[in-house]
């Protein structure tokens, strides 16, 4: 029987992406590690709560929503319907993969995987506490603090009440609603929202902004703004702040600031992320905890006492899963050899899931002109392109900035079917250093045909013949 030790080289709390990546690259250096999970199966909240339970709802709806645009089946002889039941189904068998994957992950590297809450005891120990209030006390050498993060919720809203969900519970409603209002139009919020609608539910969908997700590209975002309530059906009203929320036996009634009044069966609450470090013991052993509950690193990922890192949400922007990743691989290696070589690239490439996907990388038309560079523009618009008309996805767009005397890639910019995958293709030209990054790749390459990828060949002629 094997005896669970006191000592890591390296304890890491959380195994989400980041948790994952520090603990694997760690065990592959040498270290002894142990991976703390408050959760009974490994992969965070984005194997349990965010990233995959979501995305695979998202793609079992486009999957639905095809189904019945197809030229085969919608010509009124085929009534398919789905249940809320059937969603969760097909979300909860990819999850229970994606958990299978990642308990051989550290079985395989000889990491030690133990349940429950960890706080801090001191500067290198922590106290661990299991679902049944036992109590064990770890120590440590390094430790990596990589937590995540979980919804906003306001004081003032009933999330206790069935009709009142956030992104954390959403999954867990026995039946789909008729109407549903989605408070906040960030990533998360604009995902649901396009998702429901997909199902036939009504959606309201309210940005606290003048614009959806504006730090996109402005026509990106006109874009995904014109779909969402022209092609879509969504009723969605820009910049307004919510004063209450009632909630009854007969819905939810959200007061905007403005005077308006909004009913619906649910309410998802979509407004903000708090870094997951309450209870955590972090201030008492000197490291303190923003208004966003999250901590302050340097570029090695390490906080005020710097053999305590912090990687993934709970550090703040860009709060996504494959930056996580990298990063908690990054502080791995800080840890392992006392330094770091490799950096992190500057451009993250961002995938947003709605229908259809966004995706982008780099600079925007908006900064570029703030940065007086002198740049073009090359679109293909995937309704020109026979791959586009061939699947039936002819909505979107594949935007290219460049520079207009060096030819650099810029700013890649995607609306479209898939766009989070069409998007690697020109990363991989950006990453490369001038004179390789050049808008001339795509225009000499020859590309498969037909496929979506011949929208970089396009719009690189379209823009480079500007010039």
């Amino acid at each position: 029987m094997d005896v669970l030790k006191n000592h890591f080289d390296v304890v890491v709390i959380g195994s989400g992406p980041g948790g994952e990546g520090a603990s694997i690259m760690l065990a592959k250096s040498g270290k002894s590690v142990a991976v703390i999970e408050n959760h009974v199966l490994v992969g965070g909240g984005c194997t349990h709560l965010g990233t995959i339970p979501s995305k695979t709802l998202i793609h079992v709806v486009r999957q639905f929503s095809e189904e019945k645009k197809s030229r085969l089946f919608n010509r009124g002889h085929h009534h398919v319907k789905v249940t809320f039941d059937d969603l969760m189904a097909a979300v909860k068998d990819v999850v229970d993969q994606q958990v299978r994957e990642r308990e051989g992950f550290y079985e395989r590297n000889g990491i030690e995987v133990i349940q429950g809450f960890a706080r801090f005891v001191d500067s290198h120990s922590i106290e661990v506490s299991d679902e049944s209030d036992n109590h064990r006390q770890f120590t440590a050498d390094y430790f990596v603090v990589a937590t995540g993060s979980h919804p906003y919720r306001p004081e003032d809203i009933d999330f206790n009440n069935p009709r009142v969900v956030d992104s954390d519970t959403i999954l867990q409603m026995r039946e789909l609603p008729s109407t549903l209002t989605v408070y906040g139009a960030g990533v998360i919020g604009c995902e649901y929202a396009s998702t429901f609608k997909d199902l036939g539910v009504r959606v309201n969908l309210i940005n606290t902004r003048e614009r959806l997700l504006e730090y996109l590209d402005e026509e990106i975002s006109n874009a995904l703004s014109y779909h969402m309530r022209d092609e879509q059906g969504l009723v969605i009203r820009q910049n307004e702040e919510y004063e209450r929320v009632e909630v009854s036996e007969a819905g939810v009634v959200l007061h905007l600031a403005t005077g308006k009044v909004i009913k619906s069966d649910m309410l998802l609450w979509a407004n903000g992320r708090t870094g997951n470090s309450t209870g955590l013991g972090l201030e008492a052993i000197g490291i303190e905890v923003d208004h966003r509950g999250n901590l302050a690193v340097n570029d090695a990922y390490q906080t005020a006492l710097p053999h305590i890192y912090a990687i993934g949400d709970i550090v703040g922007f860009p709060n996504l899963a494959s930056a996580a990743y990298d990063q908690g691989r990054f502080a791995g290696t800080h840890i392992a050899e006392g330094h770091c070589d490799e950096r992190l690239v500057r451009d993250i490439p961002t995938g947003i899931y709605t229908s259809p996907e966004i995706s982008c990388l780099g600079g925007t038309e908006q900064e570029l002109t703030e940065q007086r560079i002198p740049y073009e523009v090359g679109r293909s618009f995937f309704r020109n392109l026979a791959r586009g008309q061939i699947t039936a996805h002819k909505a979107g767009m594949l935007k290219l900035l460049f520079h207009r005397e060096t030819l650099e890639i810029l700013g890649i910019h995607c609306f479209g079917h898939n766009a989070a995958e069409i998007l690697h293709i020109g990363q991989a030209i950006m990453a490369q250093p001038v004179p390789y990054n050049n808008i001339k790749y795509f225009i000499n390459t020859t590309f498969n045909y037909p496929t979506m990828a011949e929208a970089y060949r396009v719009a690189a002629l379209n823009g480079f013949n500007r010039l």
